[in-house]
């Protein structure tokens, strides 16, 4: 006879390893579901493996000849400056490969603060943090900054890394219609009953290629008692006459609060973010904010390579200029449109629908994720580098392949990607 009830858990008793492989196939079946899923939706992302620097002109693996690539966030083109790779190769001589740290124990070297501070002097603001990334100083601002006693207003097509972040914080929320400031005033003012009132939004929209009416935000924001913060990373670099961002473009650098971008696409294309504004918020994010208090250290390479692209942007406006000139030629003895068309212009005129304005971002609109993902693959044959963005990254119905122009692209280079998207578009019956 077995004691108790002994018997009835020698019933139903199973070898931990047993039990643990029957877990393993549980997980293994529910994940290969939701693999097949994004296949079945037309939406899997698939990764290309470059062997090469990043450029204008790369070499993709298992791809034979050079690809001309219109998809990199590399505006400017210093991701490969011969200046801005000696200075990190300078940094990771004199500094070494990582600081095996956080900030606050022992992970600041000189170079940290100097960067930091040349990051304030650019943006004119009073003081900056780095972070791994912006995705990081997004995550740590809202939960720092905001309290049950504040509200935060989004634009409803702000960047995942900004909606993230204001998940992560107790203020009351509020999301206003993509660029739509009749919206924006009616939130604005059902808010005014929380202390602190901040408006967040993209500078510059990274999936639409548009730009936020940061003059009329500024406005409301200054009428009702709120806050501006602007995320920049598609700005940072250059956009506004000398590269400070859409805050320069639209002459309310005075009136926006807090900047968060990057040091991965424009300065220098490797990896890294920051926070500027004011000195007290700045300190307060050296206490607070979790990805800085627990996130190691910019390696000094990046800060090198960072430091030198800042340098080179405000020694010269040469290449802020080359970049508006690849974006939007103008007629100056007409002035106005003309002279030489736009990648934009051109595709239009071809038939496409081209999402956003005078941005560098283009996004082609198709709609269908099967056939964004089909006609990126065609691209690439003709050895054009280009991707089809489809849900979760956009909106479903919204899927289309983003093209990116850099100021190292020649019209040639343009040209060309042009006629393949012709010769594509029609194969694949987006165009006539």
């Amino acid at each position: 006879m077995w004691p108790g009830n002994a018997w009835r858990a020698a019933l139903f008793w199973v070898p931990r390893g047993r039990r643990a492989q029957s877990a393993l196939a549980q997980l293994r079946g529910i994940l290969e579901g939701e693999l097949e899923g994004i296949r079945g939706a037309g939406t899997w992302k698939s990764e290309r493996v470059i062997t090469s620097r990043q450029g204008p002109h790369i070499r993709v693996d298992g791809v034979s000849g050079g690809i001309l690539n219109f998809c990199a966030n590399n505006y400017l083109g210093l991701s490969s400056h011969p200046e801005v790779i000696q200075a990190g190769l300078q940094a990771l001589e004199e500094f070494g490969a990582g600081l095996s740290s956080v900030r606050f124990i022992c992970g600041t070297q000189s170079i940290h603060k100097n960067l930091e501070a040349k990051i304030a002097r650019f943006h004119q603001r009073e003081d900056a943090i780095l972070y791994p990334s912006c995705y990081d100083a997004n995550a740590g601002l809202f939960e720092a900054l905001l309290t049950p006693e504040d509200a935060v207003l989004s634009d409803e097509l702000n960047h995942a890394s900004i909606i993230d972040g204001i998940r992560l914080c107790k203020a009351h929320k509020y999301r206003y219609r993509h660029l739509d400031m009749a919206d924006l005033e009616a939130k604005l003012q059902e808010a005014q009953k929380h202390r602190l009132r901040l408006v967040a939004t993209d500078g510059a929209f990274s999936m639409d290629g548009d730009i936020a009416p940061l003059q009329e935000i500024c406005c409301l924001a200054s009428r009702y008692g709120a806050l501006v913060f602007m995320d920049e990373c598609h700005a940072t670099g250059f956009l506004g006459p000398t590269g400070r961002g859409t805050d320069e473009l639209l002459g309310v650098m005075d009136q926006v609060t807090i900047i968060n971008s990057t040091l991965g696409k424009a300065l220098g294309g490797a990896s890294g973010g920051y926070t500027t504004g004011p000195g007290p918020l700045v300190s307060l994010l050296r206490q607070r904010a979790r990805p800085y208090l627990f996130s190691n250290s910019l390696p000094p390479a990046v800060v090198g390579c960072a430091s030198k692209a800042l340098d080179l942007l405000m020694g010269s406006n040469t290449i802020v200029q080359s970049m508006a000139a690849k974006t939007q030629r103008c007629d100056s003895q007409q002035g106005r449109l003309g002279g030489g068309e736009t990648f934009r212009s051109k595709m239009e005129a071809a038939g496409f629908t081209i999402s956003g304005a005078s941005h560098p971002i283009c996004p082609v609109m198709l709609g269908d994720a099967r056939l964004a993902s089909r006609m990126a693959d065609d691209m690439l044959k003709r050895g054009i580098f280009v991707i089809g963005f489809s849900y979760p990254v956009v909106p479903k119905g919204k899927a289309r392949i983003r093209v990116q122009i850099s100021a190292v692209h020649s019209e040639e280079d343009i040209d060309r990607c042009v006629e393949a998207f012709v010769e594509v578009g029609r194969l694949h019956g987006a165009l006539p």
